[in-house]
């Protein structure tokens, strides 16, 4: 119960004046102060090193209490003081399960596997599963950045990985990523592989660049992706560039690699003669190879 700071009388509930002394209540009628908008924590810095050249590998140190999570079977080593736990994210069974399916979709692993430092500092460390480059991204609060699917390597705990969608037909059928890309988001750090090295270029507004179809490792959600016939048969054929190629719009940031997984693929296999990616001839059905009996 609440009392007069005058005479020392009792107060009624919600009273404005004092019933003995007429002195006004404190603060009474006055309305509630309005809540104050709390910002997200921002988690503390990851600390890595990146090793290599073109078999990199990213190092890890994690602080006691720190968190990561990584794409399954890309851990390297770890010390014994990191504890890991491989689980699906989401809080019920059905945001569990529409996560397993979206990762699915991106082609990534059903489950991420969770590290953490306990006690005292730990490290671990992880790599891609073909010769490449390791990107890193230092993402804040709500900033978002897509990348090629596939790539997803690790992140901070704090960062999140969801589905994105090409939002242009035609970037989906021609543009080389195929209708489906992922959307890392800060708070955190974030790590993507990819093959070959890396270019990195930042687009002004309404610079545009032009890059072979499947080489766009990554880009800022500010840029405009798009693809672009050509321009003739002609070259489409016989350039070995094939039919389209991809166009960025800025402004923002946009990474490409010197080596796609499929090229790769293509020159390691048995009975290639070699050349890029796209050959201008393939829709000749080979008129003009030739087999020994």
């Amino acid at each position: 119960m609440a009392f007069c700071v005058n005479c020392g009388g009792a107060l009624a509930d919600e009273a404005r004046f004092c019933a003995n002394c007429g002195t006004p209540v404190a603060n009474a009628g006055s309305a509630a102060a309005p809540a104050v908008p709390v910002a997200p924590p921002v988690p503390a810095r990851l600390e890595y090193t990146i090793q290599g050249d073109n078999l990199q590998i990213a190092r890890i140190h994690l602080k006691p209490g720190q968190e990561l999570y990584a794409e399954a079977g890309k851990m390297i080593y770890k010390t014994t003081n990191v504890m890991w736990q491989t689980r699906m994210s989401g809080q019920s069974i059905g945001e569990k399960l529409w996560g397993a399916l979206k990762r699915r979709m991106m082609g990534e692993s059903l489950f991420l596997t969770y590290f953490q430092a306990v006690s005292t500092n730990g490290e671990a460390g992880f790599a891609g599963s073909y010769p490449g480059k390791i990107q890193v991204f230092e993402l804040g609060v709500g900033q978002s950045v897509l990348v090629q699917r596939d790539s997803f390597l690790l992140a901070q705990s704090t960062a999140t990985l969801d589905i994105a969608f090409v939002r242009r037909l035609g970037a989906g059928f021609f543009g080389g990523e195929g209708f489906i890309l992922e959307r890392l988001t800060g708070p955190g750090a974030v790590f993507i592989h990819a093959g070959g090295d890396f270019v990195e270029f930042i687009l002004q507004p309404g610079e545009v660049l032009q890059v072979d179809t499947g080489c766009i490792v990554a880009f800022d959600v500010t840029v405009d992706y798009d693809i672009q016939f050509v321009g003739s048969i002609k070259t489409a054929m016989f350039g070995g560039e094939g039919l389209f190629l991809a166009t960025l719009r800025g402004p923002g940031r946009v990474i490409v690699q010197s080596m796609t997984l499929e090229k790769m693929r293509r020159e390691l296999s048995m009975g290639q003669t070699g050349g890029d990616q796209h050959k201008g001839l393939d829709a000749l059905s080979g008129i003009f190879d030739t087999t020994d009996t």
